[in-house]
């Protein structure tokens, strides 16, 4: 592994912790929250609670503005006194939803630990990331220190499947793709390094980012901004596309870890073993994959290269479905007003003919390149360096979209969330938002919603 044993996990704690800091709440009172300097801040509800969520007049005046805006609870000692010990979650699927009590983890906002958290609101997704990284990994590595002696061979035989499965729909392309790039060492080389660093740490700066442009950018404590203008250029979604996001990415890690459990797969490059005898083991042989990540020029993975990394784990590919997920938030994430505005070219053409073509805006264009390289350029890599069939990667497309469409299923463990904070006596930090609505007639009209807070 040698550098790379050092500087995957290093980048990924600088990325974290990076993270941490660029997402951190300016606004944060240092006083304690019974004093009076802290009252104006302290309060969990920036904003009095329109009746009926009435959307603000923004055409009222200076004074009636500053007004709303200003109006705070009287003493955040009393706003403690004043909670309610248990809270309401909605939990179910569909139309089937029934309404359960959980604690009110808000009676403990005040205490160091919660104030912390909400200085440093990324803190509580670097826990988030943590868990289900570290549970889809702890899987893994229980199922490696748990095969069977058949295993092995079961996990080739299916890899044979797939091979065959390849040939008869014409898309067993992975031999020839990767001898294109071993005829291009450089090429072939920063393929490598491609697989094995910028998956992890691809993903955890995407995340970082995200849930700066959804929430840290659209934070009414975010000083930078007015609340009444259109500075505001974070993404209009606000905090809730950077939720989902996230519960996607854990939806993924379930739903693979239960595929290559129920049935393991062999990476192609696992297939030239010699050691494998009879005409099972000709056969894999024949195709010649080669194993340019952990060879001797290779660029190994920490992640990869440890006794307790299950090696067939190829279906589905999770690094082409994190890719995807992230090529797909990007191509289609929300702009605000002024990075969308369509450009729009005009022409008279011969006998009076007036035409028009409208185009969507540089900041789309680049979203949509961007959106679309980064999953293409993980898609090449994991099948040139042979660790991933082509259907490998077709799997990984439908956990992504499994996980897009029902990852609202975790939220139905908020309350176990609720159960587990209360037992740490810590309340996780919610953020203020300015959402930004799209009106019929394609202007955009904002909206200051009271209850715009981090919905997990």
């Amino acid at each position: 592994m040698g550098i790379g044993a050092v500087l995957e996990p290093f980048t990924v704690i600088v990325l974290l912790f990076g993270g941490t800091w660029i997402n951190r709440e300016i606004n944060v009172p240092q006083h304690s929250p019974g004093s009076s300097q802290s009252r104006s801040r302290t309060g969990e509800s920036v904003f009095s609670t329109p009746r009926n969520d009435e959307d603000v007049d923004l055409e009222s005046s200076t004074d009636d503005k500053e007004a709303f805006l200003t109006t705070r609870p009287l003493s955040p000692s009393l706003l403690v006194q004043d909670e309610k010990p248990w809270r309401e979650r909605t939990i179910g699927s569909g139309q089937y939803k029934q309404q359960v009590s959980s604690p009110n983890t808000a009676v403990f906002r005040f205490r160091m630990l919660s104030r912390l958290l909400r200085k440093f609101p990324f803190l509580v997704e670097c826990w988030y990331w943590a868990l289900v990284y570290w549970t889809y990994q702890l899987g893994r590595a229980f199922t490696a220190v748990t095969l069977k002696e058949n295993t092995v061979d079961v996990a080739r035989e299916h890899a044979l499947q797939v091979i065959r499965i390849e040939q008869s729909l014409g898309i067993f392309v992975e031999v020839d793709i990767q001898r294109f790039f071993l005829s291009h060492p450089l090429l072939m080389s920063w393929t490598n390094w491609i697989y094995s660093f910028i998956h992890i740490p691809g993903t955890i700066a995407f995340l970082v980012w995200l849930y700066y442009y959804t929430t840290t950018k659209t934070s009414l404590d975010n000083p930078k901004h007015s609340p009444l203008s259109h500075e505001i250029d974070g993404s209009p979604s606000g905090p809730p596309l950077y939720a989902a996001r996230r519960r996607t990415l854990a939806v993924c890690n379930l739903l693979a870890f239960i595929v290559f459990t129920l049935w393991p797969c062999m990476p192609p490059r696992l297939l030239s073993d010699k050691d494998v005898p009879g005409e099972i083991g000709d056969l894999a042989r024949s195709y010649a994959f080669e194993d340019t990540v952990h060879g001797k020029n290779g660029a190994g993975s920490v992640w990869t290269e440890n006794k307790f990394c299950n090696q067939y784990a190829a279906m589905p590919s999770l690094h082409f479905g994190y890719s995807l997920m992230i090529g797909l938030t990007i191509m289609t994430i929300p702009l605000p007003p002024k990075y969308r505005q369509p450009k729009t070219l005009h022409a008279t053409l011969p006998r009076n003919i007036n035409f028009r073509l409208s185009l969507p805006s540089w900041s789309r264009v680049f979203c949509l390149v961007i959106g679309f390289a980064y999953p293409l350029t993980i898609l090449a890599a994991i099948i040139a360096t042979a660790n991933h069939f082509v259907l490998d990667a077709v799997a990984g497309a439908v956990v992504c979209v499994l996980g897009w469409r029902a990852n609202s299923i975790l939220l139905n463990l908020l309350p176990f969330e609720d159960h587990f904070m209360w037992a740490l006596r810590l309340h996780k930090p919610e953020r203020h938002v300015v959402n930004m609505y799209d009106s019929p007639d394609g202007q955009s009209d904002e909206k200051i919603a009271a209850h715009a807070t981090f919905v997990n």
